[in-house]
C-alpha cells in the first residue's frame, strides 16, 4: 500500500496565526484569556486550548478583564468595540485574507455598492463580512439564491475565502454574462485555491481520500466533496479513531490530506495509524518482521543507542585511533540510559502531541524500560572505571546532569522561571549535543591527549558536536506545534522555522566541508575524505521531507538516526583497511 500526505495539508497561514497568538497569550499571561467564539474549527485544538486555560466567551459582558482573541474568521466591527467597552484587551487574529475581503466590502458599501457574498449564511466569516456591508450586504449560497436577487445598479461580488472553486467560476461566469456591470473580486485564499486543486487532480490517481479536519469546518467539508466529486473513495475524519480501516485494507494508493485548521499532530497520527494497520495486517514475511523491529528500536531508543556507538567509530577514526569499541559501548549505554530515564522522568504536555506512539510505548512498557535504562548507566559508569578514574567522573557528572535535567533544582519564587536545566530556552539541543560529542570524540582520548593531538580532538568534537545539533534540529522542527503547546522554548521557537532552517543549512555546510578540509589539512586522518557523505545525506533527507517524498514518520526517523551508523561503518573500513 502506497500513502503520502497532500503538500497542501494542515494549518494555514491565517489559522497558524491565530493560534499562535492564542498560545503565546496562554504561555505568557496569568490572566484570564477568551476567545469570542471558536477560535477555529477544529475540536482537537479547542479542547487543547481550554486545557491551556484558553476558554470560549460567548457573550459580551457589561464588565469583565483579561484578554480576549477575535477568532480568525473575524467579526463584525461592532463587535470589537463592544469587547473593548467591556473592559477587555482585544487580540485581533483576524485572518490576513479575511481582513483583505473586509476592506473591499467597507470600502464599496461607503461608495453605494451592493454587496454580494457567495458562502454560508451561518459561518462566522460570513456573519462577520457583513457587518462590514450592512443593509447593503445580501448572502447567497447557490445559483438560484444568486440568480432570484434584485437586479442591482452597482454591485460587488466577493467568495468567503473558503469557498467551493468551482462554484465560484461559475458564479463569475454568470455575472459576466448576465451582470457585467458587477465587479467580482477573486477573494478566495489561495491556500484554498491550492488544497482544492491539488485534491481534484490527486483523486484522479488513488483509490482513497482521507480528509482530516473538524466536521464543521467548512474548507474541509468542501475538500472532501472535491475528493468525492473526482471520483475518488472519500474519507472525512477527525482524529485517526474515525478510521474505516476495514474499507482502507481494500485500497492500494491512500492519500491523506487536511483542512487549514488540522494541526500537524493529528495529520501525522491519522498516517501512523494507516501505515501501522497495514503492517499489522499484512503478511508475515520478513519484510513485515522488520518493520516491526524497525518500530521498536527506534520507540525505545536502542537504535539511536546504536547510532552512538557507532559516531564513537567515525570520532576515532577521525582522531587516527582505533580506540573506540569501549567507549563506543560506554557511549551506546550512556545514551540508551538518558534517553529512557529523561523520556519518563521529564514527559510533557507535548509528548502527548509529538510523539504519542513512544508515549503510549513508555506507558505500556514502564517498569521493563525503567529496569534497562538504570541497568544501562550502571553498567557505563562501570565500564568507565575500568578504562580509568577520570573517564568514571566524567561519566558520573554527565548522568547526574542528564538525570536532573528535568528536576526542580531552585524552589518556586526564586530566580524567574528557570528553575530546572531544561527549562532554560533551547538547552536540550545544546547539552545534547555537547554530551554526545564529549562521548564521541573527547572520551576516547582524554588519557592519551597531547598538544600534538589537540586539534584533531577539538574539531572532532565540533564536528559530531554539530551532527548531534543538526539532529535535534532537524525533529524539534517537526514538533513545533506540539512545542508551543506545552511552551518549550526549542531553538525553532526561538528565532523561528526560517531561521531554524537557514542555520541548518549552514551546518550542512560546515559538517560536509569540515572533514575534508580536516584530512586536506593533516588535521583529520584519511577517513575525513569520506565523511563528507553522512551530513550532505542529512541535508538530503531534509530537503525531501519538506518535499513530502518522505511522509512516514518511522522512515524519516530511521533514515536520519542511520547517518550516524553510517559514518560509524565509514570509520570502521577506513580502519580496516589501513
Amino acid at each position: 500500500m502506497n500513502i503520502f500526505i497532500a503538500k497542501t495539508a494542515g494549518f494555514c497561514m491565517g489559522v497558524r496565526r491565530a493560534v499562535d497568538l492564542a498560545l503565546e497569550s496562554a504561555n505568557n499571561q496569568k490572566r484570564p484569556i477568551y476567545t469570542f467564539g471558536p477560535l477555529i474549527h477544529n475540536p482537537q485544538v479547542l479542547e487543547m486550548l481550554e486545557k491551556k486555560g484558553v476558554t470560549i466567551l460567548k457573550e459580551i459582558p457589561e464588565k469583565a478583564e483579561g484578554t480576549v482573541i477575535i477568532r480568525a474568521h473575524g467579526v463584525p466591527p461592532e463587535i470589537k468595540g463592544q469587547l473593548e467597552a467591556a473592559g477587555l484587551e482585544v487580540i485581533d487574529a483576524t485572518c490576513p485574507r479575511v481582513i483583505k475581503v473586509q476592506s473591499i466590502i467597507k470600502k464599496h458599501a461607503q461608495q453605494g455598492y451592493s454587496v454580494i457574498i457567495t458562502g454560508d449564511k451561518d459561518h462566522p466569516e460570513v456573519i462577520g463580512l457583513l457587518g462590514y456591508a450592512g443593509e447593503k450586504g445580501h448572502v447567497v449560497e447557490n445559483m438560484e439564491e444568486l440568480k432570484a436577487l434584485t437586479s442591482f445598479e452597482n454591485a460587488i461580488i466577493v467568495a468567503q475565502t473558503t469557498q467551493n472553486t468551482a462554484f465560484y467560476a461559475e458564479v463569475k461566469d454568470w455575472a459576466g454574462a448576465a451582470h457585467p456591470q458587477y465587479k467580482v473580486f477573486d477573494t478566495i485564499c489561495d491556500s484554498t485555491e491550492k488544497r482544492q486543486a491539488e485534491v481534484k487532480e490527486t483523486a484522479k490517481n488513488v483509490d482513497a481520500v482521507v480528509v482530516v479536519g473538524g466536521k464543521n469546518s467548512g474548507n474541509t467539508q468542501r475538500l472532501a466533496e472535491v475528493a468525492k466529486e473526482a471520483g475518488a473513495m472519500s474519507f472525512h475524519v477527525e482524529t485517526e479513531a474515525e478510521l474505516d480501516m476495514e474499507a482502507l485494507a481494500k485500497t492500494k494508493n491512500i492519500c491523506i490530506t487536511a483542512g487549514a485548521s488540522t494541526p500537524n499532530w493529528i495529520i501525522r497520527n491519522v498516517y501512523k495509524a494507516i501505515e501501522n494497520a497495514v503492517d499489522m495486517n499484512g503478511k508475515p514475511d520478513w519484510l513485515h518482521t522488520l518493520r516491526k523491529c524497525q518500530r521498536t528500536a527506534l520507540l525505545s531508543n536502542s537504535y539511536l543507542a546504536v547510532g552512538a556507538f557507532f559516531l564513537c567509530s567515525a570520532a576515532s577514526s577521525m582522531q587516527e585511533s582505533r580506540f573506540f569499541l569501549l567507549p563506543g559501548l560506554i557511549a551506546a549505554l550512556y545514551v540508551f540510559s538518558m534517553q529512557v530515564l529523561n523520556q519518563i522522568i521529564t514527559k510533557t504536555k507535548s509528548d502527548l502531541y509529538n510523539v504519542s506512539e513512544k508515549t503510549e510505548f513508555y506507558i505500556k512498557h514502564k517498569f521493563i524500560m525503567i529496569l534497562a535504562g538504570a541497568a544501562s548507566g550502571a553498567v557505563s559508569m562501570v565500564l568507565s572505571l575500568s578504562i580509568s578514574p577520570v573517564h568514571f567522573i566524567l561519566i558520573l557528572m554527565m548522568s547526574l546532569l542528564g538525570l536532573f535535567y528535568g528536576v526542580r533544582i531552585i524552589p518556586e519564587g526564586l530566580w524567574g522561571r528557570y528553575r530546572r536545566i531544561k527549562d532554560i530556552p533551547g538547552s536540550k539541543s545544546v547539552l545534547t549535543a555537547a554530551a554526545w560529542a564529549i562521548l564521541a570524540s573527547a572520551l576516547p582520548a582524554v588519557s592519551s591527549i597531547s598538544v600534538k593531538s589537540a586539534p584533531s580532538v577539538f574539531f572532532t568534537f565540533l564536528w559530531t558536536a554539530g551532527m548531534v545539533f543538526i539532529r535535534n534540529a532537524i525533529f524539534d522542527t517537526l514538533d513545533m506545534q506540539g512545542d508551543k503547546i506545552s511552551g518549550k522554548e526549542t531553538i525553532p521557537i526561538l528565532i523561528g522555522e526560517e531561521n531554524t532552517l537557514r542555520m541548518l543549512g549552514c551546518l550542512f555546510a560546515f559538517s560536509t566541508l569540515m572533514p575534508v578540509l580536516g584530512a586536506y589539512t593533516g588535521i583529520f586522518s584519511a577517513a575525513g575524505y569520506f565523511l563528507w557523505f553522512p551530513p550532505a545525506a542529512l541535508a538530503c533527507l531534509t530537503w525531501m521531507q519538506r518535499k513530502h517524498k518522505i511522509d512516514s514518520d518511522q522512515r524519516f526517523e530511521f533514515l536520519v538516526e542511520s547517518n550516524f551508523v553510517a559514518s560509524g561503518f565509514i570509520g570502521l573500513i577506513w580502519m580496516i583497511l589501513t
